[in-house]
């Protein structure tokens, strides 16, 4: 009598291995977390912000301030309030742009190689480089 399988786990499966390096693919983005920006599209447009976080996976950004929701929460243990929540929800890298230290108007970001190997961003409007927040 055959033995009964339910997957042929003997042959190769390229399809999902596949799927999967696409799925876990990184989005590099022109900011990084603690930069400062504005938003030029959408319903915020002209807002300034500090970013929060960075999803690079999605290639998203939540900024301070920005595409504020709310959500009504319940409270998690007794000495919690529970309320309607206000918190940014993420938008899309696409939609903000740098700030430009010197002039503090909204510039596109190009990097640069040091002698030492370091790369540095510029600031294609003024020309200066823009410091990483760490």
């Amino acid at each position: 009598m055959r033995i009964l399988k339910y997957r042929k786990t003997d042959r190769p499966r390229p399809v999902n291995r596949k799927r999967h390096k696409d799925n876990a693919e990184r989005v590099t983005l022109h900011v990084t977390k603690g930069d400062t920006v504005r938003v030029v599209r959408g319903d915020d447009k002209g807002k300034e912000g500090k970013i929060l976080r960075v999803y690079t996976k999605t290639g998203r950004v939540t900024v301070d301030g920005v595409n504020l929701v709310k959500r009504h929460r319940r409270a998690q243990n007794p000495d919690e309030q529970s309320g309607i929540m206000e918190f940014p929800a993420p938008v899309d890298a696409s939609n903000v742009m740098l700030i430009d230290p010197t002039s503090g108007a909204p510039t596109r970001v190009r990097r640069q190689i040091d002698e030492d190997g370091t790369k540095e961003r510029i600031s294609v409007k003024s020309g200066e480089a823009i410091p990483r927040v760490r």
